[in-house]
């Protein structure tokens, strides 16, 4: 009897590890035939929406404006389960959540940074992290609700996260997305293309990182040259920067090429690396994060420098909730221009009015800046 039973525990041991072997390895397998990447470059001119008309001139003021929304999930207590960091007295910390909290919060944080932007009026906009159907959100498009509130624009999409269901954490799964960049105009935008940048393809992390890319829009320049406009959301998670580095290297290819044209260049977004000397700047209960790099100017091609500030944050920590004085924050949102444009103003938006709006949408700011273009 003895004998019966261990054996009928033994068949029930090695059925359970020969289950959980197919089960992964088909999960392994869905994943592996699920993941692509996007050409090296997309051509994405054909997909403009609502295009407008007109140039741009010389000698006039004109305002842009960057904003990572967060897929709508980041109220200020939302922590995300991918951040980990350490606070002064040694005590580890881990984010807890995966997706936003309901379709209310998506929907209230999306109408949130539209309301932010809006306040403004920029003539040009970019955005990051916006989902067009993803679990993490939802599965509202807040593409479309950009569109809608900001009708008066052309508008140009590109795809750099498209990932199968991620079933991690597993006991509240990230799930699949469909999200990108999206760039406003209020002027003509005569193309845009899509360019590949490198990232982390050992396995599995290439399973959870984004299909990072920038974006290329070109406006007409009244008398000749174009503004070229180029949306970018860089790596965040990367062990010893090596593929930041590379990114940066094919960055600054394109921005070399562009001024040997004589254009003008505006490259804005996030880019995940303290661009505004920021590092030290704000008060916190936290050390410096692994994933803050610094961005030097003497890193850009020659006849390039920043447009960003250090007087406000733009990125807070995201391994717990947000709170003023405790989070680490630094500004990693902003700018880099060609040295034919002038900079008026640069403002990170923490207050509308009176009303303190510093990450109660995203975990990141709006940036607002305005700038000329020199004849």
């Amino acid at each position: 009897m003895k004998i019966k039973f261990l054996k009928w525990i033994l068949i029930s041991v090695l059925s359970l590890i020969g289950l959980l072997i197919i089960v992964v390895g088909g999960y392994i397998g869905y994943i592996s035939i699920q993941y692509y990447r996007l050409p090296e470059e997309l051509d994405l001119t054909d997909q403009i929406e609502a295009n407008q008309s007109g140039a741009v001139v010389t000698e006039t003021s004109y305002t842009i404006s960057t904003f990572n929304i967060g897929f709508g999930a980041y109220t200020r207590d939302f922590s995300f389960f991918m951040d980990s960091g350490e606070m002064l007295d040694g005590e580890k910390i881990v984010g807890t959540g995966s997706k936003a909290a309901s379709v209310d919060i998506v929907h209230t944080n999306t109408n949130g940074a539209i309301r932010v932007v809006s306040e403004y009026d920029p003539d040009f906009m970019f955005f990051q992290e916006v989902d067009i159907d993803a679990t993490r959100s939802h599965h509202i498009n807040q593409y479309k609700m950009l569109k809608d509130a900001f009708q008066q624009y052309g508008t140009s999409f590109a795809h750099n996260f498209h990932s199968a269901f991620l079933f991690y954490p597993i006991f509240d799964p990230h799930g699949a997305t469909e999200a990108g960049i999206a760039t406003f105009s209020k002027y003509e935008i005569t193309s845009s293309v899509r360019y590949k940048l490198p990232i982390d393809e050992s396995f599995p992390n290439k399973f959870f990182d984004l299909d990072r890319c920038f974006m290329i829009s070109r406006v007409p320049v009244s008398g000749g040259h174009e503004l070229v406009l180029i949306n970018v959301h860089l790596s965040a998670y990367d062990e010893g920067g090596i593929i930041r580095q590379a990114q940066l290297v094919l960055l600054n290819s394109i921005l070399e090429a562009e001024a040997a044209l004589g254009h003008y260049v505006i490259v804005g977004g996030d880019f995940n690396h303290d661009i505004a000397s920021s590092l030290n700047t704000f008060p916190t209960e936290q050390k410096i994060p692994e994933w803050v790099y610094v961005l030097e100017s003497s890193q850009l091609p020659t006849g390039y420098s920043f447009a960003s500030s250090n007087l406000n944050p733009t990125c807070r920590s995201t391994d717990m909730s947000y709170i003023p004085g405790v989070n680490y924050t630094v500004s990693v949102d902003g700018f880099i221009i060609s040295s034919n444009i002038s900079i008026v103003s640069v403002n990170n938006i923490v207050t509308l009015g009176t009303e303190d709006v510093n990450f109660l949408y995203s975990d990141h700011n709006c940036v607002v800046f305005e700038f000329k273009l020199n004849d």
